[in-house]
């Protein structure tokens, strides 16, 4: 009964974090490393010379380091040449330009499956680079994208817990204190858990039923 009684007391002091911390993280980071993502891609797509360079560097260098180490870079090594920041806007800073990185790739992938083709007949019909891009390549890259994007949108959620790591106050950081209070790591994490598998599992669905509108638009 006291492990019960733990369970319901705690449960909504981990579930609230993760409605106000943990899932704004996530979706403000997510939709920042989708600009990056895209921004990216598209330089390196349009084979811009020195700005393509630039690109290959930067995802070379944050796919190369693990993300632990770039929030202690951020949060505890630039204080030290002047730049302090918030732990939550330093959480969104990282894992937006780390996310970023990893979907340029994805992104720059589902570009070039975009036949040709297409490409030229947009020139053809008047339209410049950016236009083309954003109404004939884009959209259609975009559905070959989405379920990897949405892939790694989950495996943001979870990632969020790193930001414990710099003091972010998301639902890994309460139950920390918590068990640091109670002694009751297993039935606690395992509660952690269970709230991480909600989050996951809503996500797939909603993941499952765009896929779904997705693949009927393109039949049609």
């Amino acid at each position: 009964m006291k492990i019960l009684s733990l369970i319901a007391d705690s449960f909504f002091k981990i579930l609230i974090p993760g409605i106000k911390v943990t899932i704004p993280l996530t979706v403000i980071s997510f939709s920042l490393a989708m600009v990056i993502g895209t921004i990216t891609a598209l330089v390196q797509f349009a084979d811009i010379k020195y700005l393509k360079q630039l690109a290959r560097f930067y995802i070379w260098v944050i796919r190369g380091t693990p993300l632990l180490i770039q929030l202690f870079v951020v949060f505890y090594g630039l204080p030290s040449i002047g730049v302090v920041m918030n732990p939550f806007p330093a959480a969104i800073l990282v894992f937006s330009i780390n996310e970023g990185a990893y979907s340029a790739e994805t992104i720059r992938g589902a570009l070039e499956s975009v036949p040709k083709g297409q490409i030229e007949a947009g020139y053809c019909c008047g339209l410049n680079f950016l236009q083309i891009m954003w109404h004939i390549v884009l959209p259609q890259a975009f559905k070959v994208a989405f379920p990897s994007l949405a892939n790694a949108l989950i495996a943001m959620v979870k990632d969020t817990s790193l930001a414990a790591n710099i003091t972010v106050m998301e639902m890994f950081m309460v139950t920390q204190q918590i068990v640091a209070r109670t002694y009751q790591a297993l039935v606690l994490y395992l509660e952690l858990a269970f709230i991480y598998l909600m989050f996951s599992t809503v996500l797939t669905k909603l993941q499952t039923y765009c896929e779904k509108k997705l693949s009927a638009k393109g039949a049609r």
